[in-house]
């Protein structure tokens, strides 16, 4: 149970927010019955790493609800897009032609 929540890192395109937070608190509280939520709330906010944890650290203010850091998550996560994973497009070697007009 612990690989699983050590190896865990929120994918935007693949999770949701909110079932990716809450399938971590399930996970730490089944290792850690008798922490604290504010606590819960911070070991997931650490697992989130990088720009999110800073952008949600910034937009929220400790201790905050459950409910209220999942809010933040995904109001970041769709209006920024922070944690997507861009991919490089290749550049086709299409030729345009230009074509005179005829009068």
């Amino acid at each position: 149970m612990e690989n699983a929540f050590e190896s865990a890192i929120l994918n935007s395109e693949k999770d949701r927010p909110l079932t990716w937070f809450l399938k971590q608190k399930d996970r730490l509280s089944a290792l850690h019955p008798d922490m604290s939520d504010s606590m819960f709330n911070l070991k997931i906010l650490r697992k989130c790493g990088g720009e999110l944890e800073h952008a949600m650290k910034c937009r929220s203010v400790e201790p905050c609800l459950t409910e209220d850091y999942i809010n933040v998550m995904e109001d970041i996560i769709t209006i920024t897009g922070i944690s997507k994973t861009w991919t490089r497009v290749p550049m086709e070697s299409k030729m345009v032609s230009k074509t005179s007009r005829e009068d």
